[in-house]
């Protein structure tokens, strides 16, 4: 017997598809498998397989991917240490890098900060594009960095150059941190913001 079409029900809407999709919950898989494993591990000592297993994906699938274990290091580092951590925009200077270095502590000394800083340190071989983790980290950093000066001299503010603050702020957070100088209070990082803008006309 035919049906009065006006009497059919519509068919149901396709499902919402979740922002990102497939390839977004993949990559957090596997991200989140890497960085266990370098927490649990250290640099060097798993394979993609133990990532892929982990993570509870197919081995070609990172390897589609990422190409190599180094390219899969490489973005797990630079993601969790510079993506994650947003350059503080807080109408000045001084409390931009108050700000920035203060999360840069929190990053580098919460769970895998440790495993992770030893990552970007000891990770030399350079991935597809011929750039190796740290230089890829040091390069992100740096451009973060400078943006964030670069705000402060468009407000008529005198900022000193990308390598004073990488110097002067990041350098001795991470060097703490790697020879188990802990914990990084407030007070410590705000006196190395203190110190790098004490005396500009030695800039």
């Amino acid at each position: 017997m035919n049906q009065d079409p006006a009497t059919v029900a519509p068919p149901p809407p396709p499902p919402a598809r979740r922002p990102g999709g497939r390839s977004a919950r993949v990559r957090e898989a596997v991200h989140r498998a890497a960085t266990e494993l370098i927490a649990e591990r250290g640099h060097g000592a798993f394979s993609v397989a133990d990532v892929a297993a982990r993570a509870e994906v197919a081995d070609s699938s990172v390897y589609r991917r990422w190409g190599t274990l180094e390219a899969l290091l490489m973005d797990v580092v630079v993601s969790r240490l510079t993506a994650h951590s947003p350059v503080p925009d807080t109408g000045s200077l001084s409390g931009d890098l108050r700000a920035f270095a203060a999360k840069a502590a929190q990053d580098v000394t919460g769970p895998d900060g440790l495993a992770l800083l030893r990552t970007v340190v000891t990770a030399l071989a350079a991935g597809p594009d011929g750039v190796s983790a740290r230089d890829r980290f040091l390069a992100v950093r740096s451009a973060q960095v400078d943006g964030m000066l670069e705000r402060a001299r468009a407000r008529g503010e005198d900022a000193p150059d990308v390598l004073d603050v990488l110097d002067g702020v990041l350098a001795p957070l991470y060097l703490r941190v790697l020879f188990g100088v802990v914990p990084l209070a407030p007070d410590y990082t705000d006196a190395l913001v203190d110190r790098l803008l004490a005396h500009p006309a030695e800039r």
